[in-house]
């Protein structure tokens, strides 16, 4: 077995770090947190009376957005140009901005005319789009 030789010059560095004093600090905080840890918490003991009832869920309405073959934009079946279109996802936006536009494209209509519709609705916080499409017949 080798030992520590116990003479050492007294000029050469001390090479290694004494670690208690940061284990002390690091006690000393750990008792600071678990102390202060539960005052932390604000709660209020109340006690609430019980009721039966059943939570009210009101789905968000749901607009239909038609675009043709010759470019002309429908608001639920009626035909509107961009600046109509504008206010009336201004009004919508205003009174809930969780209703949900459904957009129907035809399928030759450019697709500027479809990003345009859904730059107007996102300029106006209408972010739920969906995209209407029609089943693919099986074979």
């Amino acid at each position: 077995m080798a030992f520590a030789n116990f003479e050492q010059d007294e000029s050469a560095p001390l090479a290694e770090i004494n670690m208690v004093p940061m284990i002390d600090v690091m006690l000393v905080l750990l008792i600071i947190f678990i102390i202060t840890a539960p005052l932390l918490t604000h709660a209020v003991k109340v006690d609430l009376p019980k009721a039966q009832s059943e939570v009210n869920h009101t789905p968000p309405e749901h607009i239909q957005i038609g675009i043709a073959a010759d470019e002309q934009i429908y608001w639920a079946g009626e035909p509107v140009d961009i600046v109509q279109l504008g206010e009336r996802m201004k009004a919508t936006a205003t009174a809930d901005s969780r209703t949900e536009l459904q957009l129907r494209a035809d399928q030759a209509v450019a697709y500027r005319v479809v990003a345009q519709v859904m730059s107007e609705a996102a300029r106006h916080g209408l972010s739920r789009i969906g995209f209407v499409t029609e089943p693919a017949a099986m074979r």
